[in-house]
């Protein structure tokens, strides 16, 4: 059983790596621009966010790349 835990915990897919890692870097992004991209100026700002999100998550996906 604990090598079933072990491997479980050094296989971390990439794609859930970057995820995470995209969120984090997402919610870092949203604090700064929330003023501004639900001031009203953005058409919608549900797919600003999500758009953002999006970008977030293939940021980190390049960025887990380029260091491994």
């Amino acid at each position: 059983m604990t090598d079933l835990i072990f491997g479980a915990s050094v296989y971390f897919p990439p794609l859930f790596k970057a995820v995470l890692l995209g969120f984090f870097l997402w919610l870092l992004l949203h604090r700064l621009l929330r003023d501004w991209i639900y001031s009203g100026e953005i058409w919608h700002p549900t797919l600003l966010d999500l758009s953002l999100f999006v970008l977030c998550v293939s940021a980190a996906m390049w960025l887990l790349r380029v260091i491994a």
